[in-house]
């Protein structure tokens, strides 16, 4: 295994086990504070830093783990070229929608997050887009590679369903992040699903869609071999991201926004890092494809 895999492993595991530490945090400390008086100190100050940093925390791990595998996997061009625009159009979105409601609502971000950007957005929510957004463009490409030949019906399949995957992911995190005991944003303009309005997930759709257009370009100056089984990281990025966003929805009794996302989310993503973790007749090397295929 080399250095930079050992590196991604660490990483990937240091942000799911922030993940973990955080839901104790929120769903088991937080609402007992009879509990909380009752902890020795070194115990409080490990709550204090996990109100304090926790989400800061996880959400940066979650950004240099998938740094470190898009720069060993694509190259520094491939990998800077779907960040930046993730992360300079999610930033925008995010800074015209906390400003002046479009495209998601009106809304604005509360503490917990990290400094926030023009004392509006917190600089780790354009990470979440980042790393979630190209985990989410990846699966779906390459699964479907193994299904679709045309390269522009691939391409356009690939946006679309990225971005339904990345917007799945939101379905199931926000009525939580924004309804929970200690919220992280709230909504000055409520709407008919669970407190959000429909409004937030056209933009959210769009946001992705507009990153992952502009990476598509991009990556299309320089052509590459698009990595088709080392998928991972990416899997294991959306996996943990999405059981944070559920398991805090069911603790707040939210239920109908997790069964979309597993429909619209999960399954599909399932489904397709399986079908590209799948070889075909073109991954068997020639000799012993003849002899497989024809004995077949």
């Amino acid at each position: 295994m080399s250095t930079l895999m050992r590196v991604e492993r660490t990483l990937v595991i240091g942000h799911i086990f922030s993940m973990a530490f955080g839901l104790a945090g929120l769903l088991l400390v937080l609402p007992n504070p009879d509990f909380i008086a009752s902890l020795p100190p070194i115990g409080k100050t490990a709550f204090a830093w996990s109100m304090a940093g926790g989400g800061v925390m996880y959400m940066l791990l979650g950004m240099a783990a998938v740094t470190v595998y898009a720069y060993r996997t694509l190259g520094v061009w491939h990998w800077l070229g779907f960040m930046l625009p993730a992360l300079a159009i999610s930033l925008s979105s995010e800074l015209l929608g906390t400003s002046t409601g479009f495209p998601f609502g009106h809304y604005r971000y509360l503490t917990g997050l990290g400094y926030k950007i023009a004392g509006l957005v917190p600089f780790t929510i354009p990470l979440s887009w980042f790393y979630l957004g190209f985990s989410a463009y990846l699966i779906a490409r390459a699964g479907l590679n193994t299904k679709i030949s045309q390269n522009w019906l691939k391409i356009v399949a690939s946006i679309v369903l990225g971005a339904i995957f990345l917007t799945a992911w939101d379905f199931v995190l926000d009525p939580a992040m924004s309804q929970t005991t200690m919220p992280f944003w709230v909504w000055d303009q409520p709407g008919a699903f669970f407190g959000m309005p429909y409004q937030n997930f056209a933009g959210w759709f769009g946001t992705g869609a507009v990153f992952m257009t502009v990476a598509t370009l991009i990556w299309k100056v320089k052509p590459f071999n698009f990595p088709q089984h080392n998928l991972g990281l990416p899997l294991a990025i959306y996996v943990s991201n999405f059981a944070f966003a559920m398991i805090m929805s069911l603790a707040a009794g939210i239920y109908i926004p997790v069964l979309l996302g597993l429909m619209v989310g999960l399954i599909p993503v399932l489904v397709l890092y399986r079908l590209a973790d799948t070889p075909t007749e073109a991954d068997i090397p020639e000799n012993l494809a003849k002899v497989s295929f024809n004995n077949g």
